[in-house]
């Protein structure tokens, strides 16, 4: 029983100092020795505020004492399912919303888990393709709406639409698929989306080529002083340098110029301009609403 455990770990007060103290500490209720004897011991089921004094005390008298609201919420999960059965056992919607996350990290499913699975809307519809990967449905929608219906009955509406939200806001339960608003984080771009991509960042680039002209040679020194670049990375680009006529393309490049240079040329000082590039937003979005440059050399402020 874990109100035994935690006993035995506070080194087994008496039921005596236990009740003492917690009538002269700041408790929610005062508890009787007699009290504290029959809930330590299992004899009945207490009210919660019995529960959560006795176990508020014996946290701190732990060695090494153990967090006091660490153990009270972990024993309201328990007091709940044995006072309340398996409805018991799910977080409440402000618990829900104060923990920031569907369970522990200890990788069990938790009941929060469940129902996050049950209330996404990614298995029941098929999303459109602008805001997910193509799928097809693993339930009806009838079948979604009365999972859902029932999920509302037991643990209340506040609880399904704080945990809907959540999923909408990409934070969902699962290791396949994608969730709503958001690709798949290993989904290679097609073609179409690379060119795209290609085409957003040079003209990036020549418009910052074209308002500062020494920016070029700033981010040759700025790569070669960078200690985060990926060793391959700067292996392949001392290979580059050590060819002349390729380096002489780059070093004479202007934005004028930058149609005529070789791919070679491109892919050197795209490396020596951009330290990372990433598509942050859904297809459809404007260019720069859905891909993110970080450049090596930050861009200076407006005026």
């Amino acid at each position: 029983m874990a109100l035994q455990e935690l006993h035995r770990a506070a080194g087994r007060p008496s039921h005596r100092r236990v009740s003492d103290s917690i009538r002269d500490g700041s408790y929610p209720a005062t508890v009787s020795h007699e009290g504290v004897r029959s809930t330590l011991k299992g004899l009945r089921t207490p009210r919660w505020e019995t529960v959560e004094s006795i176990v508020s005390f014996l946290a701190g008298s732990c060695r090494p004492p153990r967090d006091p609201d660490a153990e009270v919420a972990r024993f309201l999960l328990l007091w709940r399912e044995v006072k309340e059965g398996d409805a018991g056992a799910l977080k409440s919607a402000r618990e829900f919303v104060l923990a920031q996350s569907w369970g522990d990290d200890g990788g069990s499913w938790t009941p929060e888990m469940v129902a996050g699975v049950m209330i996404n809307p990614f298995y029941a519809v098929e999303l459109d393709p602008a805001l997910t990967v193509r799928h097809a449905p693993l339930i009806s929608e009838e079948e979604w709406v009365k999972v859902n219906l029932r999920v509302i009955e037991e643990h209340g509406a506040e609880f399904f639409l704080y945990a809907l939200l959540r999923i909408l806001k990409g934070e969902y339960v699962g290791e396949g698929g994608s969730p709503y608003g958001y690709q798949s984080p290993g989904q290679e771009m097609d073609a179409d989306q690379a060119r795209e991509a290609f085409d957003f960042t040079c003209d990036q680039i020549i418009r910052r080529l074209r308002a500062e002209p020494n920016l070029l040679a700033r981010s040759i020194k700025a790569f070669h002083c960078d200690d985060s670049v990926d060793e391959e990375e700067h292996e392949e680009v001392l290979r580059a340098e050590s060819d002349p006529s390729l380096m002489r393309e780059v070093m004479t490049l202007s934005p004028e110029t930058w149609p005529e240079v070789s791919e070679e040329a491109h892919w050197v000082i795209f490396i020596y301009l951009i330290k990372e590039g990433k598509t942050v937003g859904r297809p459809g979005l404007p260019p720069e609403q859905r891909f993110l440059i970080t450049w090596r050399i930050p861009e200076p402020p407006d005026d």
